[in-house]
Formats: C-alpha cells, structure tokens, sequence
C-alpha cells in the first residue's frame, strides 16, 4: 500500500482538519498500451493517476493536478520530454518532484527515445527502459516517494527581506528540505508554525512586534515538535545564552557559510546538535 500524505482542510470555524490522500502520480507517455497497463496497476495498488500524452498536455495536469510523483515516457515530437523534465527542474513548484523516467525499448529509442546526450543531462531520480513490467515498478515508485515525503519543513523567519530572500535562495536547491512559509516578526512565527506545522523554525532574534526570543517561549509552549534554530547577526554569550533558556536548540550566526546553516538545519531535523555551535558555552 502506498505511503498516505496529509492535506489540510478548514471548516468553517476555521479549524483545521487533517485528511488522509493517495499520492497522485502523473503519467507522460503517448504509448496508449503501456499507459493504460501501467495505469491499471497502479490504482489497483491505491494510487491516484492522471495522465498526459504530450509536453503541453502534460505542463497543463502538473499545474492542474499537483501530483507527487512523475512517471516520465516517451512522448513525440523527440526530445519532448527532455524539454518537459528540464522545465520541471527550472520551475520552482515543481523543481523537487521525483521523476522516473522511462525510455523506449532499445530497438526504438533511435526513432523516439531519450538522446544520449539527454540521457546524460537527465536529472531523474530513477532511469530505466522497457520492456519492464508495470508490476514491477510499484516498489521502486514507492521508494521514490517514500523519500519525496521525508523533506525538512522550514519555516524562515527574519523583518529583512534580503535575508529571507538569501535563505529561500540556499534552502530551495535543497532536495531534502521544503519551505513551507515565510515570517516578518516573532508573532507572525508563531502563528505561522501553529498554522503550517514546520519541523525546523530559523528564527532571527531583534524582529518588531514580538522578538524571536519570545516567539520560541511560545512556540516551545505550544509547538513543541517544532526545533527553532537562532539565525541572527547578534552572536554574543548574552544572545547564545537566552536563546537557550526560551528553548531554541541551535544558534549560527549570520556571517556563517550557507553550508553550515545546512548542516545545522539537517541535524536539528534529526535531533544531532553534536556539531552545532553550543547554546550551553
């Protein structure tokens, strides 16, 4: 059985209500054989499926349809589908969905297969050609998104647009981490973690309205599944200290490497501070 996601609803008290959904896989092929067998098997393993026959087609369902996971053919004219996925990886929205690409039988890929030098530019997380049984390809669908579904949700929280912007910027080449929302100040943060739910908070510390300092002691209080991560330019003992004691669980100074925010994003993901520059110094 596949691995159910989560989509958030409201009702009309605004109360959110957290429903359970199949992951939707979009199929681009204009093989109506091989489309529909593969189709079949999938929704008989409790899949939800939409399909395309061509690249506009296609940009179409992944706009229309937001599905999870994206089971890449053949489609004409050649090179097509090159075009498709290079614009998939270019698009924001949809730059981190896994791909599998698979390519025509080996005696047709010279009329309308992958080209090689496309092959080799090709940034799909799993690469295969027919003939393949689509029974077969359920556990290598299901591993793609198993991991697809273990990304790190960020919530970015700073007043200064530029930093926000430079954090989006790092964060969003990421495979492995989403950004779920954006924060101006300490109230909006809490808010926005009570609301969306993230797993890592990085949080500046001087913001109007509610400092950082206070948002943790409330986002500790009532998020407590949410690790906060101090990101602020005032790195002093006094700061390292208080942001200890409200709760945050890691401090990097703003004038560290991007690498080093990674990092410290990915362990306090996973509870390993080991390398974190230590709250209790």
């Amino acid at each position: 059985m596949p691995t159910l996601g989560k989509v958030v609803s409201h009702s009309a008290g605004g109360r959110r209500i957290m429903m359970e959904k199949n992951p939707r896989i979009l199929i681009v092929d204009d093989d109506p054989n091989f489309t529909q067998a593969l189709k079949t098997t999938l929704i008989d393993k409790a899949y939800s499926v939409v399909t395309a026959s061509d690249r506009r087609q296609a940009e179409e369902m992944i706009r229309s349809q937001e599905p999870d996971m994206i089971i890449l053919g053949t489609i004409m004219p050649r090179g097509d589908a090159f075009l498709f996925h290079k614009w998939m990886k270019q698009t924001l929205g949809f730059s981190s969905l896994p791909i599998m690409v698979i390519n025509a039988p080996p005696e047709k890929q010279v009329i309308k297969g992958w080209r090689m030098d496309e092959g080799m530019q090709c940034d799909a997380e799993d690469f295969l050609a027919r003939p393949v049984e689509p029974v077969a390809l359920i556990p290598r669908i299901q591993k793609l998104l198993d991991r697809a579904t273990k990304r790190i949700r960020v919530l970015i929280v700073d007043d200064h647009a530029v930093v926000r912007d430079g954090i989006r910027a790092v964060l969003t080449l990421q495979r492995d981490i989403q950004i779920v929302g954006e924060a101006v100040n300490g109230k909006e943060a809490v808010e926005k973690t009570i609301e969306l739910l993230p797993d890592v908070v990085v949080m500046d510390i001087v913001m109007p309205v509610m400092s950082g300092l206070d948002a943790v002691k409330e986002i500790c209080m009532q998020c407590p599944q949410a690790k906060v991560l101090m990101l602020t330019q005032y790195d002093d003992q006094e700061n390292v200290l208080a942001s200890k004691q409200v709760g945050a669980v890691g401090f990097i100074p703003k004038a560290a490497a991007s690498s080093r925010l990674l990092t410290g994003i990915r362990s306090v993901a996973r509870g390993d501070q080991s390398w974190i520059e230590s709250l209790s110094n």
